[in-house]
Formats: structure tokens, C-alpha cells, sequence
């Protein structure tokens, strides 16, 4: 969950480029993080880049989370998508693999 200040810098580039905009850029860090996901698989040592791309998306992630109002549908779906996995995990698990 972003803190207040977050939340303000947030809805501070929302309202300063426009919802179009931000939806684009969020699109453009993923694939950033794709393409340094990509490089790790052909052995590139770029961890850190890796990180600072998930801090990228991680935020315009949290711009569409604001401007679409799902805050908390989100959070409810992942909660419980943890659980399935979670199950997933427990089931496979017992199969002994």
C-alpha cells in the first residue's frame, strides 16, 4: 500500500499527462522489464536493472489501480489468487514432486 506522499506524487503525474498517457507509459516500463528479464536469460548480469524496472512498473501499476477506482478489487483478487496458489503449491507438494 503507497503511502500518502506516494499517493500524492501519484495523482500528481495522473493529473499533470492524463490517464492515456500514464496507461501508456505503463505499458512502455513493462516492456522495459521485459526486455531486462530477457537479458538475464542470455546471461546478463542486470539485477540491478531488473529492479529499478519492477519499481517502474510497480508504480505506473499503482497509477491504473487509481485510475481505473480498484484499489481494493485488487487487493480482494489477490488475496485470492494467493490462496489458490497457495493450494496449488499444497497439492503439489503431496504428489511428492
Amino acid at each position: 500500500m503507497p503511502t500518502y506522499q506516494e499517493l500524492a506524487i501519484m495523482f500528481r503525474a495522473i493529473e499533470a499527462w492524463g490517464e492515456d498517457s500514464q496507461m501508456k507509459m505503463l505499458l512502455e516500463e513493462m516492456s522495459e522489464l521485459q526486455k531486462e528479464i530477457c537479458k538475464s536469460w542470455r546471461g546478463a548480469d542486470n539485477v540491478d536493472h531488473i529492479a529499478e524496472e519492477i519499481a517502474d512498473v510497480e508504480i505506473m501499476l499503482e497509477q491504473l489501480k487509481l485510475m481505473t477506482g480498484s484499489v481494493d478489487k485488487v487487493k480482494t483478487i489477490r488475496e485470492q489468487k494467493l490462496r489458490r496458489l497457495e493450494q496449488r503449491l499444497d497439492e503439489y507438494e503431496k504428489k511428492g514432486n
